[in-house]
């Protein structure tokens, strides 16, 4: 049973596997999250102001790849949360995998002098996501997508720390505050799930625009949002 404080919109009863904190159609009757949805422009506009910039200045086909890949998950997001069903969530969580997988081949590709592709890299990083993506379009299990992806990020963090602390650390200052901001998002991401009940509660109690500030899964997109923004900088 839907909470009290959902209500039934324009997309019909959920469908995904997962939902959110936030009021279903509190805000408006096309939108089902109404501040999880709009948050992700962060993930759309920089990403693609970016790819532009990226097109003009003549980089690597790999760095436009990871502007084009963080906009897909700004895309796939908002559309998931816009209507939370299944299908939708899909859209949200595999390219999530994909584009870590595209961040990774970037950074253990930055200290090449050549215009080359590292093929058995890409072999590998291809499998991850088709194997990924098959067990988990079957096992429908949101912990296992988490997990692979928390895998993903864990190689960035550590593989981006290594690059600021051994071989260019006049970088150091975008690193941290890149990390500094994605592990921001992470903790409010968290808090949202473990508090939820006290949030709602809490917004009950509140001016709707002063509620808006407690949605901390609109926070986690847009720190995390701007983080990855960050992260393809660097």
């Amino acid at each position: 049973m839907a909470p009290a404080a959902d209500r039934e919109g324009y997309w019909g009863p959920p469908t995904s596997t997962l939902e959110w904190c936030e009021e279903n159609y509190a805000v408006s009757y096309y939108i089902a999250e109404f501040w999880n949805t709009v948050s992700n422009l962060i993930f759309i506009l920089p990403p693609i102001y970016g790819a532009i910039q990226t097109y003009k200045d003549g980089l690597e086909k790999r760095y436009l790849a990871a502007y084009l890949c963080l906009t897909a998950v700004g895309l796939g997001s908002w559309c998931f949360h816009m209507t939370l069903k299944y299908e939708m969530q899909l859209l949200d969580e595999l390219p999530m995998i994909y584009s870590c997988c595209v961040f990774v081949y970037c950074l253990y590709e930055c200290f090449k002098y050549k215009n080359t592709v590292n093929y058995p890299l890409l072999f590998l990083l291809i499998t991850y996501s088709v194997v990924v993506s098959i067990v988990y379009l079957n096992l429908k299990e949101p912990v296992f997508h988490q997990i692979m992806y928390g895998t993903l990020v864990s190689i960035i963090v550590l593989r981006s720390v290594y690059i600021v602390l051994w071989v260019y650390p006049w970088l150091r200052g975008l690193g941290y505050t890149s990390l500094t901001v994605f592990l921001m998002g992470f903790f409010l991401w968290n808090v949202d799930n473990i508090f939820c009940d006290k949030l709602r509660a809490l917004r009950e109690k509140m001016p709707p625009v002063v509620g808006a500030v407690t949605q901390f899964h609109a926070w986690w997109h847009i720190l995390t949002g701007l983080g990855s923004y960050l992260h393809i900088l660097l």
